[in-house]
């Protein structure tokens, strides 16, 4: 059938019009493409990152977002959010009829699925009405909501059940940011909300300072020399050499200390710039905010140390830099994952299992309904939408109902055809279809009235109908259904998973070499980073009482 791919480049939209049988001669070099030239195509592309987004819609109005490629992914200019929403408006306006999403971005080198829902309850898709699809492992939308809620609102105390001596690193780093707001972070929540916040912001306050810096700097040479400069550092060198032992100098200290050197606007412009100036004895100046004052701090320092450089930011102004916040963000998170060992072994098992929950849940949904968005122009008209029941082998394909729009006098007649035309026009396994019958009216006479039966719309509610029939055979008698390879494959086969999935659900999974039911990997204690065994017998076949062995030498 026909896929519609929109692509979004650096510099342009192109949108690739299904293509059909009687018409799939390439325009531009007069070759003959086929549906599978088009699909190899575009599965081609996704590792291009000038392309900022691709997007499959199917023409039954069912689409795949394939991919969304922001300012992290190889934009200069759009944001995802930027992305999304152009995506968002093309799908409203092509009356597209729903969208499905494999969330498996990330946001500063980390799973956006699991932090965005912490801080917010819903991936970052849900954003624009992306909803739970399908969780891998058995997971169940309950279970995924019921992870999201029990790992947000945990507690921070948990990471710290009791005071240790020395401090751990995680310790001053959660007491930091909770003496930083200026409301109180009791949960994971809150603390994740809190750091995005600020990255972002440093983010914006970063962004408009460097279209200033050159022009400030400029600015600066020219008001005074780089002798002037040097002059105020050295003067500021002798004054952090002067302190005893490992003291911190305060930034209203050190200024004062250097006052008659130059002008105040040189001082704070040295000051600024000070951190990292390595002195001619080879020091170099480290800087911090200091825990109790929250004012900025200057010492000298053989090295560089793990200083906390500050940003320029009068939301605010006593906050680390956006590189520094990153660091902690990423530190923190890992700590999410891999709780400490001295919190509760209780705390440890529920909190890893919630997050490891939410990253399994990666297939997200989002339904347009855009029959109730664009009511029918002609009320008198019956909506529709029709189910396919095939009456012959293989009686696997199971398409989603076709919405149809028939006269208000329309008949049994009249849905059967038109039926048999819809699914003929976007199936290409199901070319040959014709339908024989309205399911449970069998024996009602075609030419009756289908408001008759099943009422006319009211409400906005749509009637679902269906109609069973069969591909009827072409010259040589084939009907057709065999002819052509069902995405999921023409092979019979069976999962049974320990965890409760019962189909696939894209993990890694393997068979029994004994009764050839696939499990996952994972399940039966195969790590993702270990190779697949050659062979493996299962549990019930193995009669081992566990999730399996390999056999005859698999690694």
């Amino acid at each position: 059938m026909g896929l519609p791919l929109v692509v979004i480049t650096s510099h342009v939209l192109v949108v690739v019009l299904s293509l059909h049988l009687s018409d799939s001669r390439c325009k531009t070099c007069n070759h003959v493409m086929t549906t599978e030239d088009i699909e190899d195509w575009m599965y081609n592309q996704l590792d291009d990152t000038n392309h900022l987004l691709h997007g499959v819609v199917h023409v039954n109005g069912y689409g795949h977002l394939l991919r969304v490629n922001g300012r992290e992914g190889g934009s200069r200019v759009l944001s995802g959010t930027h992305i999304m929403d152009f995506w968002d408006r093309l799908c409203k306006v092509l009356g597209v009829r729903q969208v499905s999403v494999m969330d498996v971005s990330k946001k500063y080198g980390l799973d956006f699925r699991l932090l965005h829902s912490i801080i917010k309850g819903h991936p970052w898709y849900g954003d624009w009405g992306y909803k739970f699809g399908a969780g891998s492992y058995g997971i169940t939308l309950e279970a995924y909501n019921t992870a999201i809620e029990t790992l947000a609102n945990t507690p921070l105390s948990t990471l710290s059940p009791q005071p240790c001596k020395p401090r751990t690193h995680l310790q001053d780093s959660i007491s930091f940011y909770q003496s930083l707001s200026d409301h109180k972070l009791l949960t994971f929540r809150d603390l994740f909300q809190y750091l995005t916040t600020l990255i972002h912001d440093a983010n914006k306050v970063d962004f408009c300072s460097s279209k200033k810096a050159k022009l400030s700097d400029s600015r600066v040479l020219c008001a005074w020399s780089m002798g002037d400069i040097l002059r105020v550092e050295e003067a500021m060198f002798r004054v952090l050499r002067a302190v005893s032992g490992s003291a911190w100098v305060s930034w209203r200290s050190l200024r004062g200390a250097v006052c008659r050197v130059g002008r105040p606007e040189l001082l704070d412009y040295c000051l600024k710039e000070l951190k990292g100036k390595q002195a001619a004895d080879g020091m170099v100046v480290n800087t911090r905010l200091n825990p109790d004052s929250g004012s900025i701090e200057y010492r000298l320092e053989p090295g560089s140390g793990n200083s906390i450089s500050m940003t320029n930011n009068p939301k605010f102004p006593n906050c680390p830099s956006e590189d520094h916040l990153l660091r902690d963000l990423r530190f923190l998170y890992e700590s999410l994952l891999c709780p400490p060992q001295h919190t509760t072994p209780n705390h440890i098992t529920n909190q890893t299992s919630s997050a490891q929950k939410i990253l399994d849940c990666k297939q997200f949904v989002k339904n347009y309904h855009p029959e109730l968005r664009f009511p029918n122009s002609n009320p008198h008209s019956l909506i529709l939408n029709c189910k396919l029941q095939l009456t012959q082998e293989p009686t696997t394909i199971n398409p989603p109902p076709e919405h149809l729009i028939l006269p208000s006098n329309a008949t049994i007649h009249d849905l059967k055809t038109e039926s048999s035309k819809g699914f003929q026009d976007v199936y290409l396994v199901l070319r040959r279809f014709e339908a024989d019958e309205l399911v449970g009216y069998g024996g009602v006479d075609e030419s009756t009235q289908i408001k008759l039966l099943i009422g006319s719309n009211n409400n906005n509610n749509i009637n679902t109908i269906t109609v069973s029939g069969k591909c009827v055979g072409s010259g040589n008698g084939k009907s057709g259904l065999t002819r052509y390879r069902m995405e999921r494959g023409v092979e019979t086969w069976t999962l049974d998973c320990r965890c409760g999935a019962k189909d696939d659900d894209g993990e890694r999974m393997l068979a029994c070499d004994g009764c050839g039911v696939w499990q996952h990997t994972r399940c039966v204690g195969i790590d993702d980073l270990c190779s697949v065994p050659v062979k493996f017998v299962c549990c019930k076949c193995g009669g081992d009482g566990g999730g399996g062995r390999a056999v005859n030498g698999g690694g």
